[in-house]
């Protein structure tokens, strides 16, 4: 009988344990201490406790109560904030959290892929960048790399910290730079999410319903299908080059030099699946407010395959981010690809076309960066300036400051002759770096382009080419890694672009 009255007894107290634990009220992993809170909008907070528990939020003087669902899921709003802190966050249940140091400012999420995730200190002059990075009213948060077949509801993540030298040298160098452009204009705290990871293509960050809804889109997934047919070739093939690296790091410790880097793939822990990257590293943002986006992708989608696909589905992802948030039309801003060397058969050229088309997309802003790529190294080191050049098109969508923000974009174009002019938008003074306008072409009938000369008529560029008697057509920067010389007196570079379809 005490045998029996025992093991009962372990039972119901084993029971009350896991019904504590399950008990206890938590937050995603969002919430943490430095958090920054969205000014101005609703502030959400959410998490998980037992069904039917009654929970109590305090923010800033404000209190909201909510009681769990059968599934055990609670949320509320309170009202908005303006900028400050820090302040506290309280969340009170069957136990009570209190997160410190929370600013309310402004968050912006960043996201792509090697060129958003390369960090401060691989930057050019990193030593100097990491040492300046006392920066307490930025803040940082980086999601874990996940792929995932369906939305999750939770991100992996291990939590805000406040901008130093020691965490800011490996967090995202565009972001950092365009944050500390925007701190100091806006004088408002800022906060930073990085969900990005290298060699992804834009469709692995499209949410699966909108790649579904357009039947324009299916090659994407007839291009997954192809990947998953040959998946296991592709695996066996992967795991002989992992072997054979590892073997080579070997040989390089016994002879005392550097182990060579890791070698890359595609498609590795399924980040190419179409959504994947959406489902595990935007949706469990999305309820989440932010004040804007930050893009930095097409490497991966610059192919004879996938570049033709790429402006109907950038801007099919623009519209689904904000329709998942549900904050309005935030600002998206993003960089057109850099001059890179990127070989035969690539589509670079026509890649930072469909960018360029994508501004028509409300809101939206580019940065180009054609003149400070490097033709060798598809990760160019001059982040400061993309940062830069990103936050100006924010001051100006996002903050509705009157300065300008973009080079100059190809308006029209009339044949004067012998000659093509073209206009531009946002032209005020242009110039040409070096004194030379360099990067245009144009064609007659027979489309046929050569290099031509170009010269600078107040806010216009005539162009010309000896053999070319009635131009048709003109272009300008159409190369994976062109000369472009071009730019407003502001220094920002012309866009590359194209007549004639």
């Amino acid at each position: 009988m005490s045998i029996l009255f025992g093991a009962i007894r372990a039972v119901v107290l084993s029971s009350l344990v896991l019904c504590g634990l399950s008990a206890e009220v938590t937050l995603p992993s969002l919430f943490t201490d430095h958090m920054v809170i969205q000014r101005d909008m609703p502030v959400h907070v959410w998490g998980k406790g037992e069904p039917g528990e009654r929970v109590t939020v305090r923010f800033d003087g404000a209190e909201r109560v909510a009681v769990t669902s059968e599934r055990g899921t609670w949320s509320v709003y309170l009202p908005p904030v303006a900028a400050g802190g820090p302040f506290e966050l309280a969340v009170r249940g069957a136990n009570s959290l209190t997160l410190r140091d929370v600013l309310v400012g402004d968050v912006w999420v960043g996201s792509g892929q090697s060129n958003m995730e390369m960090a401060v200190g691989s930057v050019k002059d990193a030593a100097a960048e990491i040492a300046g990075a006392d920066q307490p009213r930025i803040r940082l948060f980086t999601v874990k790399r996940r792929a995932s077949q369906y939305p999750r509801a939770e991100t992996e993540a291990e939590g805000w910290v406040a901008s130093t030298p020691k965490t800011a040298e490996g967090f995202s160098a565009v972001l950092y730079f365009f944050a500390r452009q925007i701190q100091s204009s806006q004088k408002v705290p800022i906060g930073l999410i990085n969900t990005s990871w290298g060699g992804t293509p834009l469709e692995a960050w499209m949410s699966t319903r909108s790649l579904t809804a357009d039947a324009s889109l299916m090659p994407a997934l007839a291009l997954w299908s192809q990947t998953m047919d040959e998946f296991e070739d592709w695996q066996w093939r992967w795991g002989a080059r992992l072997k054979q690296w590892e073997r080579e790091v070997e040989e390089a410790k016994k002879a005392g030099k550097p182990a060579p880097g890791r070698p890359w793939s595609n498609n590795q822990e399924n980040s190419w699946m179409p959504g994947g990257l959406y489902n595990g590293m935007i949706a469990p943002l999305t309820p989440f407010p932010i004040r804007g986006v930050l893009w930095y992708q097409g490497e991966s989608n610059a192919s004879r395959e996938r570049a033709p696909l790429y402006a109907q589905m950038f801007g099919t992802m623009i519209r689904d981010w904000r329709s998942a948030w549900g904050v309005g039309e935030f600002p998206f801003l993003f960089v057109q690809l850099a001059n890179f060397k990127a070989g035969e058969d690539n589509r670079w050229a026509e890649l930072r076309e469909a960018q360029l088309q994508t501004l028509s997309v409300a809101k939206t802003g580019m940065a180009v960066a054609i003149d400070i790529g490097d033709a060798q190294d598809i990760h160019p080191k001059n982040k400061q300036e993309v940062g830069r050049r990103l936050a100006l098109a924010a001051r100006v969508l996002g903050y509705g400051e009157k300065i300008e923000s973009s080079g100059p974009t190809y308006r029209t174009s009339a044949v004067e002759g012998g000659s093509l002019r073209v206009w531009f938008d946002h032209a005020a003074k242009l110039e040409a770096a070096g004194g030379v306008v360099r990067g245009f072409e144009i064609a007659g009938a027979d489309g046929k382009f050569v290099a031509a000369e170009a010269r600078i008529d107040g806010g216009t560029v005539v162009v010309s080419a000896a053999g070319v008697a009635a131009p048709r057509q003109v272009r300008y920067g159409w190369l994976d890694n062109p000369e472009c010389t071009l730019r407003n007196g502001e220094g920002l570079p012309a866009s590359p672009f194209r007549t004639g379809r």
